[in-house]
């Protein structure tokens, strides 16, 4: 008996000292297996902040050197990052990557438009030639601005009539985006009567270009619509429900009469 409870003893010694080195083997593959899992995860995360150093360096760089001010380059790149954004939203939940594109084109054929514009500064040149050939009495330092306010200011007011004469709602809903559409049209008179010059004309233009791309990309999904049906069924497991209603009614259908009714 004594030599059957020692070896007994010693069989249970060993299985401890089995399962006790196979916690020690495994503590250590799970401390490596931690110490990978952190290390991967500290190079994605410097890959990613690397990313974004090199995007928001390249804004600040772009908008010193080419725009004049980094102040530009912030603009742009909290423009770029919305906008995109924007984009993935939409492509995510459906709408076709032809209608971002080409909401897109047409972003940026606006945004040249209003660079070259301005930063010829061909608006306030037209102004001044209004004024000169009017013979406006006003200095001829200010004609500029005076004519595009009053000019572009009744382009508002003419638009802001349109709007509310086609509006549905009460009186002063159309009193008030007469009033916006007005003071919208003096605001544009005024900095487009501005001499801005060739790197903060460009600023402007790809501005203009940001606020384009979203503008478009929201006017187009209001104006057709999001398909709800489409996106339900790219979230809804119908095949799996249709094979499983299947399968159920082949069951039942073998079952002994009484049993599953």
């Amino acid at each position: 008996m004594a030599q059957i409870s020692a070896t007994r003893d010693a069989l249970v010694a060993l299985a401890r000292a089995h399962i006790d080195l196979a916690k020690t083997e495994a503590g250590a593959i799970a401390g490596q297996v931690g110490r990978l899992v952190a290390l991967g995860l500290l190079a994605v995360g410097l890959v990613i902040a690397a990313v974004f150093l090199a995007v928001i360096g390249t804004a600040l760089f772009t908008g010193e050197w080419f725009f004049g001010s980094m102040g530009w380059g912030v603009l742009h790149g909290f423009l770029f990052f919305v906008a995109v954004a924007m984009a993935a939203v939409l492509l995510a939940i459906g709408v076709s990557a032809g209608r971002i594109g080409r909401a897109l084109l047409v972003a940026v054929g606006v945004g040249l438009v209003v660079g070259l514009l301005v930063g010829f500064n061909l608006p306030n040149r037209f102004y001044a030639a209004i004024g000169d050939g009017l013979g406006l009495a006003v200095e001829p330092g200010t004609r500029a601005l005076v004519v595009g306010v009053l000019l572009v200011g009744l382009i508002g007011l003419l638009a802001g009539l349109l709007a509310a004469a086609r509006m549905v709602g009460s009186g002063a809903i159309r009193i008030l985006a007469l009033v916006a559409f007005a003071v919208l049209g003096v605001v544009v008179g005024a900095m487009t009567a501005i001499t801005f010059g060739g790197q903060v004309g460009a600023g402007i233009g790809m501005t203009i270009g940001y606020i384009t791309w979203m503008a478009t990309m929201g006017i187009d999904v209001a104006r057709t619509g999001i398909d709800l049906d489409s996106l339900k069924k790219r979230f809804y497991p119908a095949q799996t429900i249709e094979t499983s209603k299947e399968t159920l009614e082949w069951l039942q259908k073998r079952m002994p009469p009484g049993i599953g009714s």
